[in-house]
């Protein structure tokens, strides 16, 4: 599929800890804009999502790519009701107009996808139709009848993810989670080519987690009900789906390091680790994890921006901490933090409990890999 010698992958390398700033200023994006720069525009299960990346001009030997810009806008299209519809689809038209206009994209280097969450999502409501109309009117209105806009399945998607977050060398050794809104998937190679890819999915994600919980709540809306019924709901997707999944996919003998990606991986791993809120790739343990999902309820405050800046020694280091923690917060309140963070440890302890000797690492930007890939994928057709 991808038959470039090296995929243009996250940041020069992937477990080593590089600590160069990966996120340049938004004001300075225009002068960053040249003939090695891509978009991608993506509608995902919580919203549209836009990444614009440079290609370095070492990536066939680094797999070197710069993230210029990363917005998205919460729109919820899987409500699939005529207000997120529209909100949507403006949102979709938004993020065009700013990539072409106000950045001067071609249009032939912008790329628009639609998630494999929202297909499966789609299909299991019967609402397909949605997302056709969704992709005919984004047609008219941008005045782009033959825009394609594809409609990724779970395979492509999560080998796309794979092959544009983990660098060459750790291609084989590595296997990918990526924890999504509505859904998991990942998977690794385990044939030692890029042929074969062998998948892992679940039908849980961090909105659809606290969503079912939610829904239990009923009535009570207390953080105590939450917390309560929030095990309820992991358990039984700990017993339906994950212990099977993880078990099933054959990444234990062949897979030394797991790669956790989506929202709640930058999220996690930019609270649990201000100190470390430069470096794209987080190296952490279970007992870590688990002890941070123990602070969220317990002590939520602790983790807020003031006090996680507070033990930075530098300015600009207390700056970006506080601007990093302040967007978690944004995108995530206190009881999605809790069901993303409960899912990821679930996943997590099946690796933990079988193989003691495997790590654990959270990317923080890898909702733009497949990107990279996807550009890689295009351009040598």
């Amino acid at each position: 599929m991808l038959s470039s010698p090296s995929a243009r992958i996250l940041i020069v390398t992937f477990l080593c800890f590089a600590t160069t700033p990966i996120l340049f200023a938004q004001n300075s994006i225009k002068s960053k804009i040249n003939n090695n720069t891509y978009t991608g525009i993506e509608v995902g299960s919580k919203g549209v999502k836009m990444s614009v990346i440079e290609i370095g001009k070492n990536a066939q030997s680094s797999g070197a790519f710069y993230i210029l810009k990363d917005t998205t806008i919460n729109t919820d299209f899987i409500s699939f009701s005529r207000p997120t519809f529209s909100a949507t689809l403006n949102g979709f038209y938004d993020l065009f107009i700013t990539a072409t206009k106000d950045y001067k994209i071609p249009a032939n280097r912008i790329f628009t996808v639609i998630s494999s969450g929202v297909k499966m999502q789609a299909e299991k409501e019967e609402k397909t139709a949605w997302i056709n109309e969704l992709i005919d009117s984004f047609r008219v209105k941008i005045k782009e009848p033959g825009r394609k806009v594809e409609v990724v399945d779970v395979m492509k998607e999560a080998m796309l993810s794979h092959l544009g977050i983990v660098p060459e060398s750790r291609r084989y050794t590595t296997f990918l989670v990526d924890i999504g809104s509505g859904n998991t998937k990942g998977g690794f190679f385990p044939d030692g080519n890029k042929k074969n890819f062998k998948l892992f999915q679940l039908n849980w994600g961090t909105k659809s987690t606290n969503n079912e919980t939610e829904k239990r709540c009923a009535e009570d809306k207390t953080l105590a009900n939450y917390n309560k019924q929030l095990t309820r709901v992991l358990w039984s997707a700990e017993n339906s789906e994950i212990v099977y999944a993880v078990n099933s996919s054959g990444a234990f003998p062949l897979s030394d390091n797991i790669a956790i990606s989506g929202g709640i991986a930058w999220a996690v791993a930019t609270l649990l680790h201000p100190d470390l809120i430069e470096n794209p790739v987080v190296s952490v343990s279970f007992s870590e994890v688990e002890k941070f999902a123990e602070k969220l309820y317990k002590n939520y405050n602790s983790l807020s921006p003031s006090f996680l800046s507070a033990t930075a020694s530098i300015a600009e280091e207390k700056e970006l901490i506080q601007k990093e923690a302040k967007r978690v917060h944004q995108v995530f309140d206190q009881k999605s933090l809790m069901a993303g963070t409960g899912l990821l440890l679930k996943i997590m302890r099946q690796f933990e409990s079988a193989f003691e000797t495997k790590q654990f690492f959270l990317v923080k930007n890898g909702q733009v890999g497949w990107v990279s890939a996807y550009v890689d994928d295009s351009i040598l057709k």
